[in-house]
């Protein structure tokens, strides 16, 4: 298929969740897909005027998640290794009000504060994926909301 073909002869599928499973849709239709913004009481309250979650075209996508305890909104101390154990608890948290697991992310993007810290980062992520890890991009911001030292955004498929 050329870059101006029609993406429905290519033979493209996208599925939509329905009450009975997933029902096939064409291309055409899963652009019209209705944006969903679940409730996802295990997550801290935002720190802005935004979702914590939105799903849509099958995907749920997680805003970006910082080392904040969701039970007590104390930050968690001020490490790295402390700091991406409280996010990953936390995505682990909103991604278990909507039924799904670690293993149904299939990309995250790591904000740090210092990427001199992605050793840290990475030696405490690991072990929450098993094979077949999701695809990551990680950057150092220049400044990370309420001076913290990572944020992890999410997205997962259904």
């Amino acid at each position: 298929m050329g870059l101006h073909g029609d993406p429905a002869s290519a033979g493209s599928l996208f599925f939509q969740l329905s009450s009975t499973g997933y029902a096939r849709v064409s291309p055409h239709e899963s652009r019209h897909l209705p944006k969903i913004i679940p409730d996802t009481p295990s997550a801290p309250e935002p720190m802005g005027p935004y979702s914590l979650a939105a799903e849509a075209g099958g995907f749920v996508f997680l805003a970006g998640q910082v080392g904040l305890d969701p039970a007590t909104g104390e930050r968690a101390p001020d490490d790295v290794a402390a700091q991406t154990r409280q996010v990953m608890s936390n995505i682990g948290g909103i991604l278990a009000d909507l039924g799904l697991g670690y293993g149904d992310i299939v990309k995250t993007t790591v904000f740090l504060a210092d990427i001199g810290d992605f050793s840290v980062m990475n030696e405490v992520y690991a072990p929450y994926f098993e094979a077949g890890f999701p695809a990551r991009s990680a950057v150092q911001a220049g400044a990370l909301p309420g001076g913290f030292l990572v944020e992890i955004e999410v997205v997962a498929a259904r």
